[in-house]
């Protein structure tokens, strides 16, 4: 009898398979590349977290974290990010390392899901951390690694729209002056409603002057002309700091090359919280929703007892793969069919073509219930046991 869910798999979780995994695997491959050649150092860790230490620090919500207990009692999380897991190593294990320290990473992360929704529970994530290095170089290199590796794995249409959550906070407190409705603001921006944000903003019966402040904010979006025209939306020491950073910034990212790819988005805001500067998110044409994205986070690692500001980025691995049009699609490989008595015939040529570079089976006849079938799924086919038939006919 059949049992309850036999085929069935956890909200949000899915089944990788050998072809899409070497499609996958190949591109991940190409992004280790491009992201160990600026010096990055690969990094692992566990699975599982304390959740009062990286689960409480991370930028993902409570109710997105997975929970379960130790036999001790302590309240675990399936690692729901990278960077918390790379501050507590920070200032644990490589304490005694100065600053900057440059890391990188190619892990699964875990994300519970309410309902199915097409989004999954579990996904690669790469990316890179520079930890201790407040400068702007700093943030242009991250947000120039992260477009030379999209690059370097193929995807060539791609724009990556950069922000400051500094300049953000600087006018919404300008305008509004209090915590509760700048956050109410802050939350239209961070789920990307902009209708929304507009709405409420004339909802607040403000002197027109400041509601149009407001509402321009919503027109920040485009080229390095709207660093001019964010700069007379508020006078400010918080604003000015913030507009001379993606000033600085962009100098960075010119020097690299990368200016083609990136726009100015001060409507962007990846966590209420979080973030404390530049922020920035990855677009590939096929796609309609980020790929990629990160910024600067200059008060984690004082979670973690090692004061030191740090800046970063993710790629979502599925979403490169999609955004790049590729289907998965088996490897090239050959299949040696043999008898019994070819056995050590068929082992030899095996290695003599994995000599050449294939990847080659080796499939005994006896274990085949339809080799017709079989014969299909390989893009070469040596049988030989017909070959051996074939010599003696001659």
């Amino acid at each position: 009898m059949t049992q309850p869910f036999m085929f069935e798999k956890p909200l949000g979780m899915r089944d990788t398979l050998p072809a899409y995994y070497q499609t996958k695997r190949s591109v991940a491959d190409r992004l280790e590349s491009e992201i160990g050649s600026w010096g990055y150092l690969p990094i692992e860790t566990p699975a599982l977290e304390y959740y009062d230490t990286v689960g409480r620090a991370s930028a993902i919500l409570d109710q997105q974290l997975f929970k379960l207990l130790d036999q001790q009692g302590h309240t675990l999380v399936l690692r729901p990010d990278m960077t918390a897991p790379i501050a507590r190593v920070a200032a644990s294990s490589l304490k005694e390392q100065s600053f900057p320290i440059r890391l990188s990473y190619h892990t699964n992360v875990f994300r519970a899901q309410q309902r199915e929704g097409g989004r999954p529970a579990e996904f690669e994530q790469m990316g890179v951390e520079l930890v201790g290095d407040s400068t702007a170089s700093a943030d242009g290199e991250v947000i120039a690694l992260m477009a030379a590796a999209l690059k370097e794995a193929g995807l060539e249409d791609f724009q990556v729209a950069v922000g400051h959550i500094g300049y953000v906070n600087a006018l919404l407190f300008d305008v509004l002056g209090d915590e509760e409705p700048v956050d109410n603001l802050r939350r239209f921006l961070y789920e990307k409603n902009h209708v929304g944000f507009g709405q409420h903003v004339k909802s607040l019966g403000l002197p027109k002057e400041e509601e149009n402040r407001l509402l321009g904010l919503l027109q920040l979006r485009g080229g390095a002309e709207k660093l001019d025209e964010a700069d007379a939306l508020v006078h400010n020491g918080e604003a000015g700091r913030a507009l001379e950073n993606l000033r600085q910034i962009r100098e960075v990212l010119e020097c690299y090359g990368v200016e083609q790819h990136v726009t100015f988005d001060f409507n962007l805001v990846l966590h209420m919280s979080y973030y404390t500067g530049v922020v920035f998110e990855g677009y590939g044409s096929r796609l309609g929703f980020p790929l990629a994205g990160g910024g600067r986070y200059d008060e984690l690692l004082g979670k973690f007892e090692r004061p030191g500001r740090a800046t970063g980025f993710g790629i979502r691995l599925d979403l490169l793969v999609e955004a790049l049009g590729l289907t998965g699609e088996k490897p090239a490989q050959t299949c040696i069919l043999f008898s019994r008595e070819q056995r050590s015939e068929a082992v030899e040529e095996a290695r003599r073509q994995r000599g050449l570079g294939k990847r080659v089976v080796l499939q005994d006849k006896a274990g085949v219930e339809n080799v017709e079938q079989l014969q299909s799924s390989f893009s070469e086919w040596i049988d030989l046991n017909k070959a051996a038939k074939e010599d003696e006919g001659r």
